[in-house]
């Protein structure tokens, strides 16, 4: 099928060539009028995905204990400005707020967002109008001084470039026309990028997070100089490796990423030792990563669980659990492993909850 968007970027290929994977991903999620994010709402059952905010009440109140234990660690600064990095409809900072109102009644935060999308930001504005939020296009524009960052998936839907290894070294994948002009493909630039040093097998894809890494130096120069941490969730993994991890979803279901730009949302597999070696470039130190599971466990999920499903019907009882289950999934592709949890931090702050001693 074609969407709106299609149109548009068939004549900028047709004009100018074909589109590096990085302005494909660009124009298909943040497209002013046309982009995916600008234009919907896609989470829960009627959207086209659901994260761990939506699944379960829970997973928002740890990550305000979280908060709590962190501004503690941190010395309890009056002035701390709380972060949200691709809030979504709010779901998890207004349970963390609620957590966080029992967790440490004396803390005030300042409430900024990151988010770009206007149908979102009425759902944040809707669930979080009693924290007075600031929103944000971009980071650069948020206060300086002592912060706490949250970033739950948000760091997959950031724009990436590709590259196949041949013979003659790496050439960047791109998207361009089909034979026939009426659709989307797949196809490499005609000389490769010298630029690139690293060695691997003919024929495997190399994916560099450049939008990533550069949000994250960013983030881990104003904690480094200021105090403060980031703490980043996602699906993704902790060893370098080649391989496709582009992936587009609608419906709840795995559609083709070339198929209909601005219909599907498109994510890939974050790679938390890249993120991990760009903050501590920038003077941060890192916490973890460690598996999803283990980050909410640690936290005291089966507690809250616990607590929970005592005022609650037996009904209520076994969605408790299974929303509780789901979350810390150990299986392969179950939520307690494939996704990660890390942490960067300035240098005073050597210990925080639920993840392992600090590391450089």
């Amino acid at each position: 099928m074609t969407s709106p968007l299609f149109a548009e970027i068939r004549e900028e290929i047709l004009a100018s060539g074909p589109i590096g994977l990085d302005r494909y991903m660009g124009l298909c999620l943040g497209h002013p009028v046309h982009g995916y994010y600008r234009t919907r709402d896609p989470l829960g059952a009627r959207g086209d995905f659901v994260t761990a905010p939506e699944i379960s009440q829970i997973f928002g109140e740890l990550i305000g204990i979280w908060i709590a234990a962190s501004w503690a660690a941190m010395g309890a600064p009056a002035d701390l400005a709380l972060v949200e990095l691709g809030p979504g409809r709010g779901t998890l900072m207004q349970d963390a707020l609620r957590a966080l109102s029992r967790a440490a009644p004396g803390l005030r935060p300042a409430l900024h967002l990151v988010e770009t999308s206007p149908v979102l930001r009425a759902e944040q504005s809707s669930r979080l109008s009693g924290a007075a939020p600031t929103w944000h296009e971009s980071i650069e524009t948020l206060p300086q001084g002592p912060m706490l960052v949250i970033a739950n998936e948000f760091f997959d839907a950031l724009p990436v470039r590709q590259f196949q290894r041949a013979e003659r070294g790496w050439f960047e994948r791109l998207v361009g026309l089909s034979a026939d002009g009426s659709a989307l493909a797949f196809g490499l630039a005609a000389e490769p990028d010298t630029r690139i040093a690293a060695s691997g097998p003919t024929g495997v894809l190399m994916t560099l997070p450049g939008a990533a890494l550069d949000t994250v130096r960013g983030l881990a120069r104003r904690v480094a100089a200021n105090r403060g941490a980031v703490l980043a969730i996602d699906y993704g993994h902790v060893r370098p490796g080649f391989g496709d991890s582009l992936q587009a979803v609608r419906g709840h279901a795995f559609v083709p990423p070339l198929a209909a730009p601005g219909e599907a949302d498109l994510t890939t597999h974050v790679d938390f030792t890249a993120l991990g070696r760009a903050a501590t470039g920038e003077g941060a130190i890192l916490h973890g990563p460690v598996d999803q599971r283990d980050f909410l466990l640690a936290l005291g999920l089966r507690e809250r669980a616990e607590r929970l499903g005592r005022d609650a019907s037996p009904t209520q009882r076994d969605a408790i659990t299974a929303a509780a289950t789901r979350l810390t999934d150990p299986s392969r592709r179950g939520m307690g492993s494939l996704f990660k949890v890390m942490a960067f931090s300035d240098a005073t702050l050597t210990a925080l909850p639920g993840l392992p001693a600090a590391g450089h």
